[in-house]
């Protein structure tokens, strides 16, 4: 059994207000960055084997606060831990966005509403369902941090736990919260635990 524990990045200016999507140069706050070493301090306990980030920069800083109480455990990027690509909608005001027919369609039937000049939620599951059961192997009876995002980790543990991806309510995945989902070869089991 492997045991992930998928990590939403810490807080950063304009979460809940602006779609950073893939936007570079997005950084954790100054609340971030004290949620993320508190975040490590609590994590590092478990003895982590590995430690895997998306390569945006918010991802990256929390990752790196965890690594720093975890000894000899270095931050790996994985591009498929990348955020979804949203395209259009990058950089866009939450505001805006619940104006646009096409936003809401989305959050009612994401498998059937594509982003426009972005990736489709099934191909972004897809990315991630297949590096977590990559990862699975690598690091058989392994303890494993991802450091991703929202959506991500939701449609993640969707897949997993059998659920809708349609239903992105099904979970809360604020930032630097910590869901923990163990995979082996037969069964998933997944439990959000906010750390």
């Amino acid at each position: 059994m492997t045991t992930f524990f998928l990590i939403r990045h810490a807080h950063c200016d304009g979460v809940g207000q602006v779609l950073w999507g893939r936007r570079r140069d997005v950084h954790l706050s100054a609340d971030g960055r004290s949620a993320a070493r508190t975040l490590a301090q609590r994590v590092a306990p478990n003895r982590l084997d590995a430690i895997y980030s998306s390569p945006l920069e918010r991802a990256v800083e929390t990752a790196e606060a965890i690594a720093k109480h975890c000894d000899r455990v270095p931050v790996r990027v994985i591009e498929s831990l990348n955020e979804l690509d949203f395209g259009d909608w990058t950089g866009v005001s939450i505001e805006s966005l619940d104006r646009d027919p096409l936003w809401q369609r989305f959050n009612s039937v994401r498998t059937r509403t594509p982003i426009p000049g972005g990736e489709s939620i099934l191909d972004a599951q897809t990315r991630i369902v297949d590096e977590l059961k990559r990862l699975t192997v690598t690091h058989d009876n392994g303890q494993v941090a991802i450091v991703s995002h929202a959506e991500m980790i939701k449609i993640a543990l969707a897949y997993f736990a059998k659920l809708d991806i349609d239903r992105p309510d099904l979970f809360n995945v604020p930032p630097c919260s910590v869901s923990v989902l163990e995979l082996t070869e037969t069964r998933a089991g997944a439990m959000a635990v906010h750390i």
